[in-house]
């Protein structure tokens, strides 16, 4: 008997330096999307069409500010549901993602971890127990912000180093966003190399991203509504 293998792509949308992930199983040829833009919907629909697979669902990480879901066109065009997490504003959902639920895809696990602080609902998901996709929650040497859509500092250094640091070293972590061309990391890296909390108290870390003084994303007014209605069109 054949052992069915994952399929996993990292794909990047340049404009707001965004990376949606598609996971599927082999055998099954079950897909879900997590964090998908409306601008490269094509291109997903083309990759999945190629590929063959059918999409099961859309994940959505949190409501993003810097960009809109691409969610609804897909849900359109395939039928998928949209998924989001718990307490996110978002009644346009067909399923709210509880901390520590799975979704399972043939032999792909698929575990929700809350990991509020860059927003009040932010969640990442485990895959197969080796890799994690952080969304804005942790970034490769960063972090995501914490001064907007309920962002708490404090939550987020717990999220991080209770929730995300306790995985193995060796978990692979995929974030939401890169600014530098890198791809990918380890947890194990990410303790030991990541400025934002390496050897930094809690305290710390929150006297320095209330500091930070960052301009405000310059689609916040337009992504925030409209991923609040999964992207669709007011």
């Amino acid at each position: 008997m054949s052992v069915s293998t994952m399929l996993f792509r990292q794909l990047f949308d340049s404009e707001s330096s965004t990376y949606t992930y598609l996971i599927a199983d082999e055998a099954s040829r079950e897909a879900v999307l997590i964090d998908s833009v409306l601008e490269q919907v094509e291109r997903d629909l083309r990759l999945i069409a190629e590929l063959e697979l059918r999409l099961r669902a859309c994940l959505e990480t949190h409501i993003h500010a810097d960009h809109i879901t691409g969610a609804a066109r897909l849900r359109a065009a395939t039928g998928c549901a949209v998924w989001v997490p718990q307490r996110a504003p978002a009644q346009c959902a067909d399923h709210f993602v509880a901390d520590g639920e799975v979704l399972q895809l043939g032999t792909v696990r698929i575990r929700a971890i809350a990991t509020p602080g860059h927003t009040d609902s932010h969640i990442a998901f485990v895959v197969n127990g080796d890799r994690v996709l952080t969304g804005d929650a942790l970034f490769i040497r960063g972090c995501g912000r914490t001064d907007f859509q309920g962002g708490d500092a404090g939550a987020l250094f717990d999220s991080v180093t209770s929730r995300l640091f306790a995985l193995p070293d060796a978990t692979l972590v995929y974030p939401g966003h890169d600014y530098r061309g890198q791809t990918v990391s380890t947890i194990g890296e990410e303790k030991s190399c990541n400025p934002r909390f390496h050897g930094r108290e809690r305290a710390e870390f929150i006297a320095l991203m209330d500091s930070l003084s960052l301009p405000r994303p310059k689609k916040i007014l337009e992504a925030v509504p409209a991923n609040e209605r999964c992207g669709a069109a007011a």
